[in-house]
């Protein structure tokens, strides 16, 4: 397990000053099962970021971190991949996850909210602080984002990424990921507000019903969206015909509607 000394080395040796990749991570339902089960699911993180990390070629041992129980936030080394966190470090901690689930009680699975930003963050005496460790928590612990991973009952990962990552590396196609399989979507959490873009591994996220402030904004490729429409305004749009008979009609085969 990474060690408190470990993660204090790490935080010591960051600049004062500096844009970094961040990862948070949070696990669902944590708070609601035993202790011994807790352990497996603190354990089963650690592991799994680690072998996500090592299949992504992002230096695990480089990361400075603050842990809490099941949650982690990371700052990544200078020139870390963007495209790496993004795609195969999740792809890879998605297929950890599942394997991790297999054959244990629903009740006991290990389910992961992810987030990725990309900004400033500074050492500090108990984590970080900057704009861009706030951000991503406020991102990771979404009402949006949460409602992602439980409308998503068979999947194990729901992942965020901030703007200036969608923008930089989704939308420029450096993953194997397409924009169309993220959602973008509107997070107000306390002080924060901004936009998101959702990715659940194995779902049509665009499917799903989601909770939270803006949770059906715009959707990669342009369109309507359910929130634009007015509650009983038809999904597309209809041609109406409207014509008047008088006297007898013979209309053999015919379909009527009749309205008051």
């Amino acid at each position: 397990m990474h060690s408190r000394e470990h993660e204090s080395r790490g935080v010591g040796n960051m600049s004062t000053f500096g844009r970094r990749l961040l990862l948070a991570v949070d696990a669902k339902g944590y708070g609601g099962v035993d202790v011994l089960t807790q352990t497996q699911l603190q354990e089963a993180i650690q592991r799994l970021l680690g072998q996500a990390a090592d299949a992504a070629g992002l230096e695990r041992e480089r990361w400075a971190t603050q842990e809490a129980g099941d949650s982690v936030l990371a700052v990544l080394p200078e020139g870390a991949s963007e495209p790496d966190l993004v795609d195969t470090f999740m792809r890879s901690l998605d297929a950890g996850l599942r394997a991790f689930n297999h054959g244990r009680l629903p009740q006991a699975w290990l389910r992961l909210r992810a987030a990725v930003h990309f900004g400033t963050a500074s050492p500090a005496a108990n984590g970080f602080v900057g704009r861009a460790p706030v951000e991503i928590g406020r991102i990771r612990d979404s009402a949006v984002l949460r409602s992602a991973l439980a409308a998503a009952p068979d999947a194990a990962l729901a992942v965020a990424v901030s703007s200036t990552v969608f923008n930089d590396v989704i939308r420029e196609a450096y993953t194997t990921i397409r924009a169309q399989e993220f959602r973008e979507v509107r997070i107000e959490e306390k002080e924060y507000t901004g936009r998101a873009w959702i990715w659940v591994p194995g779902y049509d996220v665009r499917g799903l019903e989601l909770d939270g402030a803006g949770a059906d904004g715009p959707r990669p490729g342009g369109g309507e969206t359910p929130a634009a429409r007015p509650p009983n305004a038809p999904t597309a749009p209809v041609d109406t015909v409207v014509q008047q008979f008088y006297g007898t009609v013979n209309a053999e085969g015919a379909v009527f509607g009749i309205s008051k």
